[in-house]
């Protein structure tokens, strides 16, 4: 059987490539839903200005991936609540086993 929650990543030309949709001004930064379209919605402790969020979000990542912020880039989305997020030199199975370890972890 295929886990239903690998088709979210993507194989990118030097790692992976995410969609996220970024709620932001929140108490606390944290993955709150993998939805159904297998974009991973994460909240960020950070208002939507001059890049503050993007910061978050990347640092955020960051963390959870145990990759530098500089192996993250959003390539698509800047500037709006859904984005598309790269991962440098992570391979896609890498990526979903500590998404996936971190959003069991923070659902209800």
């Amino acid at each position: 059987m295929t886990d239903p929650h690998k088709e979210r990543f993507h194989h990118g030309a030097r790692g992976a490539a995410l969609a996220i949709r970024v709620v932001p001004n929140a108490p606390k930064t944290q993955i709150v839903a993998i939805m159904d379209d297998g974009t991973i919605k994460i909240k960020v402790a950070a208002p939507p200005v001059e890049g503050k969020a993007n910061a978050v979000l990347i640092a955020y990542l960051a963390k959870v991936l145990s990759v530098s912020e500089s192996q993250i880039e959003v390539v698509a989305g800047q500037k709006g609540r859904n984005k598309l997020v790269s991962i440098i030199n992570l391979n896609v199975d890498e990526v979903n086993e500590r998404i996936l370890a971190v959003a069991g972890k923070t659902r209800d």
